[in-house]
């Protein structure tokens, strides 16, 4: 496989493409091509996003120069998009949700499984280093048999009546907050954990009924209690209503010897408990396992954020690209999984009864 890196386009033109196409230049390549829903919208943000050229969606996914395609649109188009895209013999990071529906998440993933292309989904939290290191902690029992873990992921940009966006309407889909944000943090307590949610029973709320002037047709806030593989029990609060919470994901391991928290906001620290008690482990590249040194891209002492970690993803798309396995890669069947729990979430929420999960390959 040649060592060049792959030329991507980018769809869609907000800020999550300005986040891809930094990634794109970190690990070394080019974004060849920019397209949006609205031409002129792609044509106004190509130098925000430092693409070599707008055109249709269509243009872009037939040019021959381009071995990477980014789906970055709203969430009713994800699954479209990202098919059309390997239909066209393209390379894939789709953004989640990769469908607004099971059904349709796992045809596209089977559309991928056939292809021999690459098809990934941005769970960049993964690419922490220090989630690496509670990763390795609960692999080779340093926090014992795993007993509950209490999770939540907390954000305040939706407190207003008058905050709008089109996640809550029809193109953000049947679920906002858990498949926004709730995929994030389930995929991560599930990599980290190494272990399946095997059942759940949640309730969702939608706080205002109108924004903008327009229907919402989703929630804003979910309450999960969940049961791991094992019999671990746990706890998950999402939403994007919490003031002053800004992007509070946090994911908190409880072992028969130990304990393990990650703090996405503080993501150069793991806090470890024990009954003698606690101390914060900062990361060193140093002294971490090698799948967390891996990641760490600068010293000690050099604040690592969610741009680096969504940088080493991307970078380890290419890799898979060029036919390397790199250790944590989240694919397609994670996106399928984040769609089987949210829409297990959305069925526990209407229903009120225990859902159980169903099956499937071993976590992380």
């Amino acid at each position: 496989m040649s060592s060049t890196p792959p030329v991507s386009a980018i769809l869609g033109a907000g800020f999550m493409a300005t986040v891809h196409a930094r990634a794109v230049r970190a690990a070394r390549g080019r974004v060849a091509a920019l397209a949006s829903s609205r031409p002129e919208r792609a044509r106004q943000a190509l130098d925000q996003v430092g693409a070599e050229r707008a055109g249709e969606v269509s243009e872009v996914l037939a040019a021959p120069d381009v071995d990477l395609v980014h789906v970055c649109t709203p969430n009713r188009l994800h699954a479209e998009q990202a098919g059309a895209a390997l239909a066209a013999g393209k390379h894939v990071i789709c953004e989640k949700p990769i469908a607004t529906g099971v059904e349709d998440a796992r045809a596209l993933l089977a559309r991928a499984e056939g292809s021999g292309l690459c098809a990934a989904v941005p769970f960049v939290y993964r690419y922490h280093p220090m989630v690496r290191e509670a990763r390795e902690r609960i692999r080779s029992g340093g926090l014992g048999d795993l007993l509950t873990v209490d999770c939540g992921y907390l954000q305040d940009w939706m407190v207003r009546p008058d905050d709008a966006n089109w996640r809550t309407g029809a193109e953000g889909g049947g679920s906002r907050a858990f498949a926004d944000i709730g995929s994030h943090l389930f995929d991560l307590v599930e990599f980290v954990t190494g272990r399946r949610v095997t059942g759940l029973t949640a309730r969702t709320r939608t706080v205002f009924s109108e924004r903008g002037g327009e229907r919402v047709s989703n929630e804003d806030l979910a309450a999960v209690l969940f049961e791991l593989e094992g019999g671990v029990l746990g706890t998950a609060l999402v939403s994007q209503m919490a003031p002053g919470r800004k992007n509070a994901l946090t994911l908190e391991v409880h072992g028969a010897q130990a304990s393990a928290r990650f703090e996405q906001e503080r993501p150069e620290e793991l806090w470890l408990g024990a009954r003698e008690g606690s101390r914060l482990l900062v990361r060193d590249p140093e002294t971490l396992p090698p799948d967390a040194g891996r990641l760490s891209r600068v010293p000690a002492g050099h604040p690592m954020g969610y741009q680096d970690a969504f940088n080493a993803f991307v970078e380890d798309v290419h890799a898979a690209i060029r036919g390397e396995r790199p250790e944590g890669l989240p694919t397609l069947a994670d996106g399928v999984r984040a769609a089987i729990l949210t829409e297990a979430v959305l069925a526990s929420a209407a229903s009120g009864a225990w859902t159980e999960i169903p099956p499937g390959p071993s976590a992380g």
